[in-house]
C-alpha cells in the first residue's frame, strides 16, 4: 500500500517520499494519520539537528502530536479495533525498567518517542504503534484536538509537578502552546487565578480572549503568586518569576533552557520554594481527554495555520517566517492541497 511521508534528508530540507508500508507486531496497530501538530523541538531538529544529546545523524521523519484511525490491527490487539478513531502517546517505554515499574515510565531510559533521533515521527501517512500507546476519543472530537492531546500534556504534567491546588494564583512565563495550554489547564483544576507573561502582543491578545490575565515581560505588575509555571526557557526568566512566588511556593520548569541557568538560592532558600523539572509526562491521556471533551480545556485555540502533508516544510519553518503564529496542523491524508 502506498505510504508517503515527510522525510528531513538533510539539515533545512524536507522531501516528501514514498516509505515502506509499517510492519504489523502482535501487539501493534497501523494508524492512518489524519492530523500531527508541528512542536518546537520538530523545528529545532530541522534547524540545527540536535536537542541535547539527542542528534539527527541521518534520514529522519518528523512530527509527535498526532491522531489518526486503526487500519489494521495485529493478532494480539484487544484495546482497539479497525476503525476506532484514536489519540497517540508517543512514547514508548521498555515497561520492565526500575523506573517503568514505579510508573515512571516517561524516565526509561530505553524509551522509543516519535521523531526523537533515532525513531522517525509521524509526518507519515500510515504510523504503526503499540496498543498500549493508543487512547480512544469520542466523536464529537476533531483529529486535531486529538493530536493535540500531547501539548495538552505537557501543561497537565508541568501542574501535577508543580503540585497546582485549588484556589492558587498561578503566574505562566510564556504565552506559547505549551504556556496556553497549561493556563487552560490550570484554570481547570481550580487555579484562583491565572496570569501570563509574553513579549509578544499577538499572543498576549490570544490568552485575553481566553479570559486570562496578562503581563507584558518588560512591565510585571509586582503582584506575588503560589505556583510559576516556566515555558519560555528564556534566560534569566525562571530566577525573576521564583522572586515573584509567596512563601512556600512551588514551580515548575517546562521550557528548554539552551544555557545554564543561575537561581539567587540565598534570595529565595528563606521563602522554602519548590522546584519541579519537567520531561514530557506519564499517565495524563485521560485527564487530557476528559478536559478537552467537556468543553473545559479548548486546544484548538492555539492553531493558526493548517498545511497538507507537502506543506511540512512550510510547518516546520513557520514560527520563523510569521511572526504573529502560534501552532501549525499538518494533515498527512492531504497530500497537496486542503479540503
Amino acid at each position: 500500500m502506498e505510504n508517503r511521508a515527510a522525510v528531513m534528508p538533510e539539515l533545512q530540507t524536507i522531501e516528501l517520499r514514498e516509505v515502506p508500508y509499517p510492519s504489523l507486531g502482535p501487539r501493534d496497530a497501523v494508524i492512518e494519520v489524519q492530523a500531527v501538530g508541528v512542536c518546537g523541538s520538530d523545528t529545532t531538529y530541522y534547524k540545527v539537528g540536535y536537542i541535547g544529546d539527542w542528534v539527527v545523524d541521518g534520514p529522519i521523519i518528523l512530527g509527535h502530536e498526532v491522531a489518526g484511525r486503526v487500519a489494521e490491527v495485529g493478532s494480539e490487539v484487544t484495546r482497539v479495533k479497525v476503525g476506532d478513531r484514536v489519540a497517540i502517546e508517543p512514547g514508548s517505554p521498555c515497561r520492565d525498567c526500575r523506573d517503568c515499574m514505579a510508573g515512571r515510565y516517561h524516565l526509561c531510559r530505553d524509551l522509543e518517542f516519535l521523531a526523537t533521533p533515532p525513531y522517525d515521527g509521524a509526518l507519515v501517512q500510515y504510523l504503526a504503534m503499540d496498543e498500549r500507546n493508543l487512547y480512544p476519543i469520542p466523536d464529537s472530537m476533531s483529529y486535531e484536538e486529538g493530536a493535540l492531546l500531547e501539548p495538552l500534556s505537557v501543561g497537565i504534567w508541568a501542574c501535577k509537578r508543580a503540585n497546582l491546588e485549588p484556589g492558587d494564583d498561578v503566574l505562566i512565563t510564556g504565552a506559547g502552546p505549551v504556556g496556553v495550554l497549561a493556563a487552560q489547564t490550570a484554570r481547570a483544576l481550580g487555579a484562583g487565578s491565572v496570569t501570563l507573561v509574553d513579549v509578544s502582543e499577538f499572543r498576549l491578545e490570544l490568552a485575553r480572549r481566553l479570559g486570562f490575565q496578562i503581563e507584558r515581560s518588560d512591565a510585571p505588575s509586582g503582584r506575588d503568586f503560589d505556583v510559576l509555571l516556566e515555558c519560555s526557557g528564556a534566560p534569566g526568566v525562571l530566577a525573576a518569576g521564583l522572586a515573584r512566588l509567596r512563601t512556600n511556593g512551588r514551580a515548575a520548569m517546562v521550557g528548554m533552557p539552551k544555557q545554564p541557568v543561575e537561581l539567587p538560592l540565598s534570595n529565595l532558600n528563606d521563602k522554602e520554594l519548590t522546584l519541579g523539572l519537567v520531561h514530557r509526562y506519564s499517565h495524563t491521556w485521560p485527564t487530557a481527554i476528559d478536559l478537552v471533551a467537556s468543553g473545559r480545556v479548548d486546544v484548538e485555540s492555539i492553531v493558526t495555520h493548517r498545511f497538507p502533508l507537502a506543506g511540512s516544510e512550510d510547518a516546520l519553518t513557520l514560527a520563523g517566517r510569521v511572526p504573529d503564529s502560534m501552532k501549525a496542523v499538518v494533515y498527512p491524508q492531504q497530500v497537496d492541497t486542503l479540503d
